[in-house]
């Protein structure tokens, strides 16, 4: 489920952002080790999680700048049909 809209979904069809040891990352497998927490590819959820917050407190953490911009970098694009 994604954690701003809160829309059910596969797990292949959100992306899981996990926080760990280096940061917060995407974690393209579904493997990575630690605390996980699923977005849409909706923009708007993107930017309400990260700059909004909503990925801190899912993440239990504090995101950095760096954090922030990676996450922002890596955000899938949207398929228009």
């Amino acid at each position: 489920m994604c954690v701003v809209c809160r829309a059910k979904g596969d797990k292949r069809a959100l992306t899981r952002i996990v926080r760990t040891e280096a940061g917060v990352r995407v974690d393209l497998t579904g493997k990575l080790n630690g605390r996980g927490a699923y977005l849409c590819d909706q923009d708007s959820c993107w930017e309400r999680a990260v700059v909004g917050g909503a990925l801190n407190q899912a993440l239990r953490t504090s995101l950095t700048e760096e954090d922030r911009n990676h996450l922002l970098q890596a955000k899938p694009t949207m398929v228009k049909p």
